[in-house]
């Protein structure tokens, strides 16, 4: 894979597929941090107008930008059947995780455990779909 000039994160390559884990990780983490920033503030509004209690929204929510990120990524590795493989395998692991994080947390407000769950989802799909799909495409 050869690396194109770009100062933007995450860098890819020519074919628009992210060249490097660290960056990938670090995207997922500052949407994830955008998507609850974001959430806490429309949480916040609708609780100002007496619509709700804060803290009471969804924090799976968090994970739209991050799944943007994913969107991309799994659109840049066209031509094979690797993509959709890693992507079952990074799905069901990562949800599995989210799940089991959010069940722990619990006993959190709901904004909180899902950020957790949305989190910990995000972070073990981009792990495995990374490494999975270039395992799988022979990279």
């Amino acid at each position: 894979m050869t690396e194109s000039k770009s100062d933007s994160l995450p860098r890819r390559d020519a074919a628009g597929r992210v060249v490097a884990l660290p960056d990938l990780l670090g995207v997922v983490g500052a949407g994830l941090v955008i998507g609850l920033v974001v959430l806490l503030l429309f949480d916040g509004v609708f609780t100002l107008i007496g619509d709700g209690r804060l803290g009471q929204s969804n924090g799976w929510l968090a994970v739209i930008l991050p799944a943007w990120l994913f969107a991309d990524d799994f659109r840049a590795w066209a031509g094979g059947s690797a993509r959709f493989v890693a992507a079952a395998v990074a799905t069901g692991v990562g949800v599995a995780s989210g799940l089991l994080a959010a069940g722990i947390a619990a006993e959190l407000p709901a904004t909180a455990g899902g950020g957790i769950g949305a989190a910990v989802f995000a972070l073990v799909y981009a792990a495995v779909w990374f490494h999975g799909v270039r395992w799988l495409d022979g990279q």
